[in-house]
């Protein structure tokens, strides 16, 4: 294989989930231990083959505030460390080189800056091409995934050489993933196939999908191939995510890494607004969402039990303060 470099786009850090949202999928949610917290963090990544510059999703838009974690919240990322276009030109790169971005869904915390590229090719599974992130986005390129099996995933494309972009739905109808070949090793680059690590090497599920089957079925192919293939697991929403790319650390499922604890977690005011833990949804009480019958004026805790994320149709359980 070619060496291609993988790097880091570090956005926010020292956040935590619970062990419920990241394992509670299938299972049930109360099965689980509310007590139990993983690490969260939120990063993309970098793709350099020496010939262009790919990078895998564009995180969270500018301007979205944090969130204010509570004891009921499920998922938080914790707070800002930079905004998109600063932690990519931290990892040495600006916007110009980008020629190519690989989607891996839809939530905004995945393509939250995908306007800012306007000269790079967007690859979108074309099942996903409709949703409302990319409306208004001339560079969108539907991919079909022409190419066939990429070992044991039946539909893939090959983006440049050892860089190959795989539908990998569940989490949503478009879901897909990234495998770079590099050296002697495979780099799976993902979205929320899993939220922490350990729900990889425990085999569950997290409670946000769209296709509960399907997501059952991805995860299933994704340890599959991790058993077979020498695999370094580039998480998105873990620190883990870029821990295991800077110790090239090989996923073995049968030997699970200790849990780090969660550190000292920094809260700061609310702003009266709150933000979708899942896809970063921000609900203003001055607007409202009157698309979906919610007059501007009324506040979060005045929302009917069944009103859903208009962004993502996850519940208000999902919601912090922002």
């Amino acid at each position: 294989m070619k060496t291609i470099t993988i790097k880091a786009v570090k956005l926010y850090g020292n956040g935590f989930m619970t062990q419920p949202f990241a394992f509670g999928g299938e299972d049930g949610m109360e099965k689980f231990d509310a007590a139990q917290r993983y690490r969260s963090s939120l990063q993309n990544f970098v793709i350099d083959t020496g010939d262009e510059v790919i990078l895998v999703d564009t995180g969270m838009p500018d301007g979205i505030p944090d969130a204010v974690p509570d004891e009921k919240t499920m998922i938080y990322m914790g707070t800002r460390i930079a905004d998109y276009i600063d932690a990519l030109a931290s990892a040495g790169y600006k916007p110009e080189q980008v020629s190519k971005i690989l989607v891996t869904h839809k939530h905004a915390d995945h393509t939250g800056m995908l306007k800012s590229f306007p000269n790079a090719k967007i690859y979108v599974n074309e099942e996903e091409t409709d949703a409302k992130e990319f409306q208004g986005i001339a560079n969108i390129v539907p991919v079909k995934f022409t190419d066939g099996n990429y070992y044991n995933f039946p539909e893939s494309q090959k983006i440049a050489d050892g860089v190959y972009y795989i539908k990998a739905k569940g989490h949503t109808k478009g879901n897909s993933i990234v495998i770079v070949e590099s050296g002697e090793l495979f780099y799976m680059l993902h979205g929320d196939i899993t939220y922490t690590d350990e729900a990889l090497y425990a085999n569950k599920l997290s409670v946000v999908f769209e296709d509960a089957e399907a997501a059952r079925e991805t995860l299933d192919r994704i340890r599959e191939f991790i058993g077979n293939h020498p695999t370094v697991y580039l998480s998105t929403h873990t620190p883990l995510g870029y821990e295991n790319l800077e110790d090239l650390k090989v996923v073995d499922l049968a030997n699970p890494p200790a849990t780090v604890p969660v550190g000292e977690l920094t809260y700061k005011t609310s702003t009266g607004k709150y933000i979708c833990g899942i896809c970063g949804y921000v609900y203003d009480p001055e607007k409202g969402d009157p698309e979906h019958g919610i007059p501007a004026g009324t506040a979060f805790e005045d929302l009917p039990d069944d009103w859903k994320c208009p962004r993502c149709r996850q519940g208000k359980e999902n919601f912090n303060k922002a």
